[in-house]
């Protein structure tokens, strides 16, 4: 039961998330500071937040629910992760740092010499962020509702609604500050519950040897399987290029990457996050691990008759917590909900301040008033789609797949075309890209319309962005040689 000391222990931590945004705004006296902090936020903070933009309430819920009705491959990610800081770290971040720009997507208009490629990029991010923050929106507030005994709508507008004050007043600094601590609430959350299970049911090395014996420690897949996202080429290779796609291209990790001092403070952020990465996985992973010594094999507690694996850990939190802790709990899947969203549409508001509109610090205090707007407006669109993510009757995860290979691929493809491809035209970008974009219509088919894939069941999920970024790339290089080639064709004649 979620008691009175559950309710004021969310209420105390929702109004410490409100006063850290207002402390931290009293120092916001231009757009530069609002969006990236004025370049001086120290790294281990960024790197906290880094983290905490990418491990979203599903990460708490889902990777529980994923060992509890499977196994812990999906830890083989990491070796993903791991190749995709050392590209970023080399590749992406010095050139940011050098370039002089506030924006991840000004580098286009750097590079190509088109405020198109510029404004097509951003809005390609814009749309994949708002689709993936309603649903890292709605996912949450889903279990919430349960959990509270609220309705849908309120637990999404309530969560959403504090996310976007303290997002307003303090900018930047309010999201990496407030997931710093959103950070220690949902890591604490999540060693107290495994603890709590440990304990229940019969120590930790008991726990340990259940898990293990009952298949639900097993890690490592090494098979080259394309089609299966649990094996070693998919979560190894496949999966580094996801990662060096999050990481290098979207303007949530640059904007942080910017607002470190200089490149190395950036990169021992973003290795920092990639070390609390993995041990918040290898942590939720084996919360679901215990979940399952909990109910199946110690059976210390008994499961509702028809209760899913995604069932389980909100059951848990309800019926198996002690007073206080239920609270504590509920306040990290929050925390991780507001988190996501905080960061997004701070992120979306640079982007049009930017982007779209062309700002600069030298035309006054403007664009600090309008990024303020365009973070209230992004924070209502984000509810919007959240909404609208629950009232869609296919599977959630299969469209976020879809979306993150459809726009983060060809973003991929644009940088690296930026960076290593000189004399390219405006056309033959734009052309590439929405090729690239085709591509996973041919792989993935369109699932949220129900469109079916010509080429469906070859790739598994993690392919997708490589997919769409090598098309991307191939056929930009093939514009400019197949140019090249008729204009010295028409030379010679």
């Amino acid at each position: 039961m979620f008691t009175l000391v559950d309710w004021i222990v969310l209420a105390a931590y929702l109004l410490l998330s409100l006063l850290i945004g207002l402390w931290v705004s009293r120092g916001n006296k231009n757009l530069k500071e609002y969006m990236l902090g004025g370049g001086a936020m120290p790294w281990v903070a960024v790197g906290i937040s880094l983290i905490a933009t990418s491990v979203s309430a599903t990460t708490f819920l889902g990777a529980p629910a994923d060992v509890f009705g499977d196994d812990m491959t999906f830890l083989m990610f990491q070796i993903g992760g791991l190749l995709s800081i050392v590209v970023v770290g080399f590749v992406f971040i010095p050139r940011f740092r050098t370039a002089g720009i506030n924006s991840a997507y000004e580098l286009f208009e750097v590079r190509f010499g088109s405020k198109a490629v510029r404004r097509i990029a951003a809005v390609f991010y814009c749309l994949h962020l708002l689709l993936r923050t309603g649903i890292l929106l709605y996912a949450p507030s889903l279990v919430l509702a349960q959990i509270l005994h609220v309705d849908l709508k309120l637990a999404i507008v309530v969560s959403a609604a504090v996310a976007i004050f303290y997002t307003w007043f303090g900018g930047i600094k309010a999201v990496i500050w407030t997931d710093v601590m959103q950070f220690c609430v949902f890591f604490g959350g999540g060693i107290l519950v495994l603890i709590l299970i440990a304990n229940a049911v019969g120590g930790f090395g008991e726990m340990a040897t259940l898990a293990s014996e009952a298949g639900k420690t097993r890690w490592w897949n090494p098979s080259m399987d394309i089609s299966d996202a649990r094996t070693l080429i998919s979560a190894g290779f496949a999966y580094a290029i996801l990662e060096i796609a999050i990481r290098g291209c979207d303007q949530q990790f640059v904007q942080r990457y910017l607002s470190c001092k200089d490149v190395k403070a950036a990169n021992r952020s973003s290795v920092l996050s990639m070390v609390l990465g993995c041990v918040v996985s290898i942590l939720f992973y084996w919360v679901g691990a215990a979940l399952f010594v909990y109910y199946k094999v110690s059976k210390v507690g008994t499961l509702p008759a028809g209760a899913g694996q995604n069932d389980v850990f909100p059951y848990f939190i309800v019926n198996s917590l002690p007073v206080g802790v239920t609270g504590l709990i509920v306040a990290a899947i929050c925390a991780a909900a507001m988190s996501s969203l905080s960061g997004a549409i701070n992120s979306l508001s640079n982007t049009s301040e930017r982007d779209f509109l062309g700002w600069d610090e030298s035309k006054g205090m403007g664009g600090l008033k309008r990024a303020k707007i365009w973070t209230a407006v992004w924070g209502v669109l984000g509810v919007f789609f959240a909404l609208f993510a629950s009232t869609q009757q296919g599977s959630l995860l299969k469209n976020a797949y879809f979306f993150t290979g459809l726009f983060t691929g060809p973003l991929l493809g644009m940088f690296l075309l930026a960076f290593f491809v000189k004399g390219l035209k405006s056309w033959q970008v734009i052309v590439a890209v929405l090729c690239g974009m085709a591509s996973l219509v041919l792989i993935q088919g369109i699932p949220a319309f129900g469109v079916p894939a010509v080429l469906g069941g070859i790739f598994s999920w993690p392919w997708m962005p490589f997919i769409s970024m090598t098309t991307t790339v191939v056929l930009a290089l093939l514009f400019k040689f197949f140019e090249n080639l008729v204009g010295l064709s028409t030379k010679k004649h």
